[in-house]
């Protein structure tokens, strides 16, 4: 008897009985019955908890999966829109078929990682492929906003002046934690204006046009870093190269793109 209750109490608490009026009434009139059934079979109590939350991980992370491949089969259909200002800074053609645009913060190790796959792409696909940097720097990493700062400041004077600092932090990125001395250094080396960047670093077009990256990013879900879109396609996370890949053999099976 007090294994027939372990089980009803179970599945009682995980609601997956199909009679609760029934299991409700019993545990009313005997308010002990859970606590005594669990104390008496303690080991079959436990083992099929743990059953039961196995089983209901597997079915969360099953209907995770399927609503984030609903949701990435919707984005080749309707994808998301980023703002291409006219002052926009690109690396590769501005008129190549294919867009990348990241959101990424300079201290973030995972953003480190989003840089390697970005230079495979611009590598792979070259001539085919533009890529925009746009900022998210996370309140937790203390040199991530100035390092957009710096960047922005930077871009200001040169685009090609900006990637290369961009392309220093990611190849130093420990570095960054030296916060401006390391900037000011690899800024100089690109041989920038230095009395310029000291003037622009603070600015209000600056900080309004990271503050505008910011929250475009939150517009699409991005929260942390790094996030891309892809032709509109979004990837959450720092994936390999393949990943992209796939996307992009999939925008062209869809006829979104021509390559």
């Amino acid at each position: 008897m007090s294994h027939k209750l372990l089980i009803l109490a179970l599945m009682l608490v995980l609601g997956a009985c199909t009679n609760k009026d029934q299991l409700k009434k019993i545990l009313k009139e005997n308010p002990d019955v859970m606590t005594e059934a669990i104390e008496a079979n303690p080991d079959k109590f436990i083992d099929a908890l743990n059953n039961a939350v196995k089983k209901s991980q597997e079915v969360m992370a099953k209907r995770r999966e399927e609503e984030e491949s609903k949701a990435l089969e919707d984005s080749f259909n309707k994808p998301m829109v980023a703002e291409i200002r006219s002052d926009e800074t690109f690396r590769g053609p501005k008129d190549a078929p294919l867009t990348l645009i990241e959101y990424s913060d300079f201290e973030c190790p995972f953003c480190s990682r989003g840089f390697n796959t970005v230079m495979e792409l611009m590598k792979k696909y070259e001539g085919k492929i533009r890529f925009v940097y746009k900022h998210l720097p996370l309140s937790f990493h203390p040199q991530a906003m100035i390092a957009s700062q710096y960047y922005e400041a930077l871009r200001l004077q040169d685009p090609e002046k900006a990637f290369k600092l961009h392309d220093a932090i990611y190849l130093n990125q420990r570095s960054l934690q030296n916060g401006e001395k390391f900037l000011q250094a690899e800024a100089k080396k690109t041989g920038a204006d230095m009395a310029r960047l000291a003037k622009d670093v603070k600015s209000e077009a600056v900080m309004k046009r990271i503050q505008q990256d910011i929250e475009e990013a939150g517009k699409f879900g991005f929260q942390g870093t790094p996030g891309f879109l892809l032709n509109g396609v979004p990837v959450k996370g720092a994936y390999p190269t393949s990943h992209f890949d796939d996307l992009i053999s999939k925008l062209k099976e869809k006829g979104k793109v021509n390559l």
